[in-house]
This record gives C-alpha cells, sequence and structure tokens, in this order.
C-alpha cells in the first residue's frame, strides 16, 4: 500500500488532492477528520489534481479547503479523478452564487 500520496485541505472536504502522481488501481491511505482513511484510486491521479474520498451524486457540491469549488455534473465514485469532465466550477458565475452557500 502506498501512503501519503494525498491530502485534504479541511474537515468537511469530500475530495483529496494529491502530493504527488497517483498511478490507477493504487491504494491509498491519507489523514481525514483526525483518522487513517483508505481509498482505491481508480483513475491515474496527477500532482496536485484531485480525487473523490467519498460518494458524490450529480448536482451535489464538491468541497476543497471547506469551500463549495464546484457541482458534480456527474456521479462520481470514491477514487475518480474530479477535473472538469465532471466537475462545473461556481466560483465567479454571477448565476451560480446562491447554490454556492
Amino acid at each position: 500500500m502506498n501512503t501519503f500520496q494525498a491530502v485534504t485541505m479541511n474537515e468537511n472536504d469530500n475530495v483529496a488532492v494529491a502530493i504527488k502522481d497517483i498511478a490507477k488501481n493504487s491504494a491509498i491511505e491519507l489523514n481525514h477528520q483526525n483518522k487513517t482513511i483508505r481509498v482505491l484510486v481508480v483513475d491515474d491521479i496527477e500532482f496536485g489534481h484531485k480525487f473523490s474520498i467519498l460518494p458524490i451524486k450529480k448536482g451535489e457540491n464538491i468541497l476543497k479547503y471547506g469551500e463549495v469549488i464546484g457541482v458534480a455534473t456527474i456521479d462520481i465514485c470514491i477514487g475518480e479523478h474530479v477535473h472538469i469532465h465532471n466537475l462545473e466550477g461556481i466560483r465567479g458565475r454571477g448565476d451560480r452564487v446562491e447554490q454556492s452557500r
């Protein structure tokens, strides 16, 4: 098992950030909410990119830094890459301000 290849920024986050490249099908551990969790990463994740640590349903907020950074455009399973193919950014969009609160 590869250890400490990702971090969460806030206890409310539902995504983690890779601190090094993570190969598809890697089982990793990371600290979240003061405990060690294990995640099977199902996609190749590049350094600095996000992956889900919880199931995220279509239309649900994606949380990083404890803040809403976007909305899931499809259901996202644990361990999936979270990026422009399944996330709609809402920052800076006046038409989506109410949904980010």
